[in-house]
């Protein structure tokens, strides 16, 4: 998945704040950490839940925040929480052909807005994972959108708002070719790039104790804190063959970015809660894996990258926030074990490819600290019943393993089928 922002709700920067989509509306969050052992129970590494967080198993009913932490915490739920991760604009579209939605709702939706909602609702989704709250650890300023050449066909060669000219092809959809980037050097990098990451209080939502009020409020999603990223949104800056040169020409170059853009995003979770925020789960974007492995050195992101992770995660365990979830697509599994390192223990999506992801495999391998939330082959949607039937019960030994939540493993492609997605969100319920 693209890192820029305009491609997952969960890099949520403060222009989201101005405008208002990202004031959620969230309901019974309960301060974690201040509990004693007396007061509740312990999971398998001996770390205290709050007891409020099972109170709702006694009347039967439990909301979508209480069954995705309980799931995490491996205890037990009343139902699954059936959850996405969005839709292509293209297959919006679609479904307003069908009649299925309104063209405005095409136009309108957005990850975690009233569109969003209304269309999970009538779907048969609880909420969707691809959303969150945070403040805003983008280049500031942007760079401004510069058109460097037009040719006859149409196509155009566009500088983005990364300082990354791409190739902008019309009528496409997919992820644009990058043809030059401006940061390639320790020139570019402080010139350029370096004075963009300065942290200051501006960073921060507008009117910060009446958002993390609203925030802390109840909720029937879980509350997920945006971090940002390590190195995923340093590869959309440099390109993957610039990255990968940087590991070996320039090492310290590339330690610096890393460590920069590393202390902003640390900042401003620090800021946060210091506010008083607090949420259930940490999320870092990352997509720093292709569908035979990573993008980067295993060695290198160890030594690089997973301190910092660490940092942040001690952090916010000190505040009573256990969670952390990496949002990787490709053939994830050398980097796992740096991740758990870091304190980051929650896979997602879980992407279906070529490379089969063996998420029992993985349970196995390093123990129950890992969990995982995705997993489910999106594509199924597209064909009939049984291949959905077929899917779920691929998924139905992941589930009863516990700390694992299905979630289509990307957003629902063009071709996804209105009452499939209905049909599977109703057989998901009746799982457990």
């Amino acid at each position: 998945m693209n890192g820029k922002q305009e491609k997952t709700g969960l890099h949520t920067g403060k222009s989201q704040f101005e405008n208002g989509s990202g004031m959620f509306k969230r309901q019974s969050v309960q301060t974690r950490g201040a509990e004693t052992a007396e007061s509740g129970t312990c999971g398998n590494d001996g770390e205290c839940i709050p007891v409020s967080l099972t109170e709702k198993l006694k009347v039967g009913k439990m909301n979508t925040r209480e069954r995705i932490v309980n799931i995490l915490n491996y205890q037990k739920v009343d139902r699954l929480p059936v959850i996405h991760f969005g839709y292509w604009r293209e297959l919006l579209k679609e479904w307003a052909a069908q009649g299925h939605i309104s063209k405005w709702e095409a136009e309108h939706w957005a990850d975690d807005n009233q569109v969003c909602s209304e269309i999970a609702g009538r779907l048969g989704f609880d909420c969707n994972f691809c959303c969150g709250i945070g403040a805003d650890f983008s280049l500031r300023p942007p760079f401004e959108t510069e058109v460097i050449a037009t040719f006859p066909n149409g196509d155009r060669h566009v500088r983005n708002n990364y300082g990354v000219t791409e190739l902008v092809v019309p009528g496409t959809c997919s992820i644009q070719s990058e043809i030059d980037h401006l940061l390639v050097d320790r020139k570019s990098w402080e010139e350029h790039y370096k004075w963009r990451l300065a942290w200051s209080p501006e960073r921060l939502p507008d009117h910060l104790p009446e958002c993390v009020s609203t925030w802390n409020a109840e909720t029937e999603k879980p509350l997920v804190l945006a971090v940002g990223s390590v190195i995923g949104t340093v590869r959309d800056w440099l390109g993957v063959v610039n990255l990968s040169y940087l590991q070996v020409d320039q090492p310290d170059l590339l330690e610096e970015i890393i460590s920069v853009f590393s202390d902003l995003c640390c900042q401003n979770v620090k800021a946060l809660f210091e506010a008083g925020l607090r949420p259930d789960i940490l999320h870092w974007w990352e997509d720093i894996c292709y569908n035979h492995g990573p993008l980067v050195s295993p060695n290198f992101f160890a030594e690089n990258c997973v301190p910092h992770y660490r940092r942040i995660t001690e952090l916010a365990r000190s505040y009573g926030c256990r969670f952390a979830s990496i949002d990787c697509d490709g053939k994830i599994d050398e980097l796992i074990p740096h991740w758990l390192d870091g304190g980051v223990n929650i896979m997602f999506p879980i992407e279906i490819g070529t490379w089969s992801p063996d998420f029992p495999g993985w349970r196995r391998r390093y123990g129950k600290e890992l969990r995982g939330i995705g997993g489910m082959n999106k594509n199924v949607l597209s064909l009939d019943r049984s291949a959905v039937d077929a899917e779920i019960e691929r998924l139905r030994p992941w589930v009863e393993q516990g700390g694992f939540i299905p979630c289509p493993d990307h957003r629902l492609p063009p071709g996804t089928r209105w009452e499939l997605v209905q049909y599977y969100t109703d057989r998901l319920r009746s799982l457990i």
